[in-house]
């Protein structure tokens, strides 16, 4: 039975340092990459963020990466993003993660990995923290990505002004207001035209970020903008998570389908 059950999921996990120039420094990452990988076909990429508090482990200890890699086709990948929230700070050189997950990441997976190389192949999702790091990387870089998606993700920062490290990256919000809204990702939805990024978020009714999602899926509905928005019973945690990632990438498996179908 053990046998059978390694066989069933046999997709290879890699820890990875990855040097990024503009920080001077190798950020850790883990990259899953499917068993069907041997047999020299490329696959999608979906990139995974985790949350404030996590690191490039988390998804690992969320749920079984290496069956959904598996099962879906794809690669991931899963970097460490510290306490960044993803931006490139203004006030801290050291945390240019952005930069890094949007460029230097990117680049590397690419040139090391059976990728598909073009926006058409990648997608980038994320839970709590990361879900926002994943919107605001692919709404500023969506000629890198195709598809982004968060899960309980924080996507509007200013009302939580004095939680999770905001301010070590932007400075006090009663300081920088200007700032504080040009690096929260619902005011980044703006000028996103309808079908440049095929999008999906979730969040959890019992979740404290439930009430910025619903305001994100409001707005992006009167811009016009097409989206899957879904919510389901669930809190913060992990349990909610586990159950969310799966449908996130049929979203994704999808789109990357539709994209075959295309060519």
């Amino acid at each position: 039975m053990l046998l059978v059950a390694v066989s069933v999921s046999a997709a290879r996990i890699d820890t990875v340092a990855v040097f990024s120039p503009k920080m001077q420094r190798e950020i850790p990452a883990v990259v899953v990459v499917p068993d069907a990988a041997v047999d020299a076909q490329r696959f999608p990429t979906l990139y995974l963020l985790h949350g404030h508090g996590g690191s490039y482990l988390s998804w690992l200890q969320i749920t079984d990466l290496r069956r959904l890699a598996d099962g879906f086709g794809m690669i991931l990948v899963c970097p460490d993003g510290e306490r960044s929230w993803y931006w490139d700070s203004p006030l801290n050189p050291n945390s240019q993660f952005e930069t890094f997950v949007s460029q230097e990441l990117v680049d590397w997976i690419d040139s090391r990995y059976p990728t598909l190389p073009e926006r058409e192949g990648r997608a980038i999702t994320g839970l709590s923290m990361g879900g926002h790091g994943a919107l605001w990387v692919a709404l500023r870089h969506k000629e890198r990505f195709g598809a982004a998606g968060s899960t309980s993700g924080g996507v509007d920062i200013r009302p939580f002004p004095d939680s999770w490290n905001m301010k070590e990256q932007l400075g006090e919000e009663k300081d920088y207001p200007e700032r504080w809204s040009a690096h929260t990702v619902i005011e980044q939805v703006d000028n996103l035209k309808n079908g440049e990024l095929a999008l999906i978020f979730d969040c959890g009714y019992e979740d404290f970020f439930y009430q910025v999602n619903l305001n994100l899926h409001e707005k992006l509905l009167k811009l016009g903008v097409g989206h899957d928005f879904q919510v389901r019973p669930g809190a913060h945690n992990s349990a909610y998570w586990a159950i969310s990632l799966p449908s996130q990438m049929l979203f994704f498996h999808r789109y990357f389908h539709a994209r075959d179908s295309k060519e």
